[in-house]
């Protein structure tokens, strides 16, 4: 039984932040797996190895003794450590496992295919939806939270109140009643990691396999995503600034996705009459309609539009808010409305996937909405973002209405603004990212046929002087990106 070691094997840094035993280990393993220490090969003792690596003997025990807690090693009394006798991988199997061309379902495919925007950190204009962070009331909110973690009781310290912590349950619905028209009650009311974390929900208890969901186009492509990654077919429901084009599709639709209090992307409003005629639809359709009113708070021309879901046929509507506009994205804590047709299911679906929100944030959340915080921050917001809103299409205009058409809508905190000429909206996006400018190309809200190319940009997180630096900035991007397209011609 050989008991010779390859000293020369093993390279300890001991600049590294690893410890010394956890690269031991590391080198040990690899060393085992390769076959340089093949099965039945006796180790020097553990005196000996720490002697000729210049390292600790406990260095040399710790890194042992998870080898052995692993199965790479047995450890024997007054005796040498031996390599365990391990199953070898062929070469095929080797192979294989790299060059695995699909190691993805094809459901996972699917979802690797889905469009999608994020933000950058000190990259806010014009992030398309990003709320002003500087005036947020972190100090409030920081007290809430260590106060709610100081004296957490039992029920925020396990997996209690799946569907929502009781207290935001009965505050979220008191807010809807009295702002958003919402006819509801505490309970029916379900806490979700924002409103994505809700959609995919939805999208897997509601749909099966090649179902049809008539979704707005251009409409929210995380919505869309969310509906043909669960197996649905989407069939457009084409928006304009007419309004939304009810012609019935081919398939009678599972589901129905919109936006009516504030169109995403557009901004325009669904008219009262395009609601009726929708909510009878889904009643003799037997449809359900998701509401996504992900950014009706703000509206700057008169008060906000009632949701869809209080109007009537309640029953069929499931409202989805978020918030990630009116507070800060990354608190991820969205909700919705169900429907007593299937609240009873809510509680098993949650346990399945996972998806309920931390009780302490949703905790802090109430005491922040029930002490008057919510509604003053809400109502400091829509004076400030008016103001900004303006800023930013005089901004634009003047900088860049040579290239872009802005439609300047009544509701949200973002703008669409549709290119005069034919280009790639995705190209001058990425250039624009380059730069630091953060906008999201209008053609990846549409899925069929004749897309327009555009720019939805947000308004809400940047001052005025950014965002005229920024418009500066940004003119330049465009001209060079269209003076690059007229050289090529």
């Amino acid at each position: 039984m050989k008991t010779s070691f390859p000293v020369d094997g093993i390279a300890l840094d001991r600049d590294s932040p690893a410890n010394l035993h956890r690269q031991l280990y590391v080198q040990l393993r690899g060393l085992i797996e390769r076959r340089v220490l093949p099965s039945g090969h006796a180790l020097p003792s553990t005196r000996v190895m720490a002697r000729d690596l210049n390292v600790g003997r406990n260095t040399v025990i710790a890194a042992c003794d998870q080898l052995a807690l692993e199965g790479y090693l047995a450890i024997r009394p007054r005796r040498p450590s031996v390599v365990m006798d391990l199953p070898t991988r062929s070469a095929v199997a080797e192979q294989m496992s790299v060059e695995d061309a699909n190691p993805l379902s094809r459901r996972g495919q699917t979802m690797l295919a889905q469009p999608y925007h994020h933000g950058r950190p000190g990259m806010l204009a014009f992030h398309p939806g990003m709320p002003d962070p500087d005036n947020f009331p972190f100090n409030t909110w920081s007290k809430l939270l260590s106060r709610r973690a100081k004296f957490a009781h039992i029920d925020l310290f396990g997996t209690y109140h799946v569907k929502g912590y009781p207290p935001l349950c009965e505050a979220i619905a008191r807010y809807l009643t009295a702002s958003r028209g919402v006819k509801c009650t505490a309970e029916q009311i379900v806490v979700t990691n924002g409103a994505q974390s809700a959609f995919d929900l939805l999208a897997r208890l509601l749909i099966d396999d090649g179902d049809t969901v008539w979704m707005e186009e251009p409409g929210y492509y995380g919505a869309g995503s969310a509906f043909v990654s669960a197996g649905a077919k989407l069939a457009p429901l084409r928006v304009s600034n007419a309004g939304w084009d009810l012609d019935p599709p081919d398939v009678v639709p599972r589901m129905i996705f919109v936006t009516p209090s504030c169109h995403h992307p557009l901004g325009i409003t669904m008219p009262m009459e395009q609601r009726l005629n929708l909510l009878h639809m889904a009643e003799t359709w037997r449809s359900w309609i998701i509401e996504d009113d992900y950014d009706g708070e703000y509206r700057f021309q008169g008060q906000p539009i009632p949701a869809l879901q209080g109007i009537g046929a309640s029953n069929r509507v499931v409202y989805v808010g978020t918030f990630a506009k009116i507070l800060f994205p990354a608190m991820r804590l969205g909700f919705m409305v169900a429907p007593k047709a299937i609240d009873h299911t809510i509680v098993s679906a949650l346990s399945v996937s996972g998806q309920f929100a931390p009780l302490l944030t949703q905790a802090a959340l109430a005491d922040f909405m029930n002490e008057g915080h919510f509604t003053r921050h809400l109502r400091r917001m829509r004076r400030l973002y008016a103001e900004r809103r303006q800023s930013f299409l005089e901004s634009a205009q003047r900088h860049l209405g040579e290239w872009l058409d802005f439609h300047a809508t009544e509701s949200g905190i973002q703008v669409v603004g549709i290119f005069r000429d034919t280009c790639s909206d995705r190209a001058v996006a990425e250039a624009a990212l380059q730069q630091g400018i953060n906008v999201s190309a209008l053609s990846i809200q549409y899925r069929h046929g004749t897309q327009q190319n555009g720019l939805v940009m947000g308004f809400a997180a940047a001052d005025a002087q950014t965002t005229e630096k920024t418009m500066q900035k940004f003119r330049t991007v465009l001209q060079s990106h269209f003076s690059r397209m007229n050289n090529s011609r």
